[in-house]
């Protein structure tokens, strides 16, 4: 590639409207992509981040930030760290799901699980905050979380203590684009009970199964709202279980579906609740609202399907959304980020920030 060979190339402007204002260093770079594969290389699937939020804590610590472990359950904890009095927060999560991939890199990405979903957004916005410190700015934080690949419980947590901050840069892979809306999800347990019986003689049992497929049949039929921005709502069953063997009439059957809101759901908790009466029974898991965000000039915006930790933590002022990164090759197994993209991200949390600080 062309340009100065003490400085790692940024990537062609037709992929990333924000640009570095400097173009981090090789050994800048060489540091940030280390710190990549250190978090990755330590297997933080959901409820077992204890280990990569020491990590984190300590890596902030050795640097002269301010860094807190907010341990909410044995072995699971948030990081806090702070420079003065936080008005703009950078956040994202540290957990991943299943399976654990070690790290490894070529010249282009960093591979392996969580190096795009989201640890490799943690590390950018920790030399975010690092640049910002070093050019003597102060009032931001950084808040990375337990549990968003589950329930954002590590979230809810931090929620139950903010600390006065008037903005939220939360960060997932969004392919360096500010999100303008973003879908919520509804997750649906649908059981069904029947009778067993031989099934030499199926007239005297009762099909759980049967019953469960007649109740997603009618589901499935069901009409979803449409939003002009996010598009439809979604429904995928996930997961199908039910029976004893194949000379048993089953007496049980379960689903599990997700669907992807782009509105409130009441009405259509209403509407899954009829449709799978009378041959199942719906028990609603969990509800994440659809989200409208404020973006930021000079960045180019998009909107997405997948959900954050962003509605639970409403008590750490107005968010935003913005992560390098492609979600389509997050939670698979060749998951990857590009290490261009990194780099232009720190300068692009360090741009926010200052934006955002006035």
């Amino acid at each position: 590639m062309g340009g100065e060979p003490d400085r790692f190339p940024l990537p062609r402007p037709c992929c990333y409207t924000q640009r570095l204002a400097h173009p981090m260093s090789t050994t800048d770079a060489a540091a940030l992509f280390a710190l990549v594969r250190q978090m990755v290389d330590l297997e933080s699937v959901t409820g077992q981040e204890g280990a990569v939020a020491e990590f984190t804590a300590g890596y902030l610590r050795q640097r002269g930030i301010a860094a807190e472990l907010w341990a909410f359950e044995p072995g699971r904890a948030n990081v806090f760290a702070a420079v003065g009095q936080p008005r703009v927060v950078l956040s994202t999560h540290l957990d991943t799901v299943p399976p654990f991939i070690p790290s490894r890199e070529d010249g282009e990405f960093i591979y392996g699980r969580g190096s795009c979903d989201a640890k490799g957004i943690a590390a950018a916005q920790i030399f975010a905050a690092l640049e910002l410190q070093g050019q003597g700015l102060s009032d931001f934080g950084l808040l990375f979380m337990a549990g968003e690949e589950k329930n954002s419980a590590g979230a809810k947590k931090a929620n139950e203590r903010p600390v006065g901050s008037r903005f939220l840069i939360n960060g997932e892979p969004t392919s360096s684009q500010m999100v303008s809306a973003g879908k919520g999800a509804l997750r649906v347990d649908l059981t069904a009970q029947g009778r067993a019986a031989h099934s030499a003689y199926p007239q005297l049992g009762d099909s759980a199964i049967l019953k469960l497929l007649a109740a997603l049949a009618r589901l499935q039929a069901l009409p979803l709202p449409a939003d002009p921005r996010l598009g439809p709502t979604t429904c995928n069953i996930g997961t199908l279980a039910g029976g004893r063997a194949p000379n048993v009439v089953p007496d049980f059957a379960r689903a599990e579906l997700l669907y992807r809101l782009v509105a409130p759901a009441a009405d259509l908790r209403r509407s899954i609740t009829a449709a799978a009466a009378p041959d199942a029974q719906a028990e609603f898991v969990l509800e994440i609202p659809p989200v409208f965000l404020r973006t930021l000039p000079g960045f180019a915006t998009t909107t997405v399907a997948f959900t954050t930790d962003i509605p639970a933590l409403g008590a750490w002022g107005e968010a935003m959304l913005f992560g390098p990164g492609d979600i389509a090759v997050a939670h698979t197994p060749n998951e990857r980020i590009a290490k261009a993209e990194l780099a232009a991200a720190v300068g692009a949390y360090a741009g926010m920030v200052r934006s955002l600080l006035g």
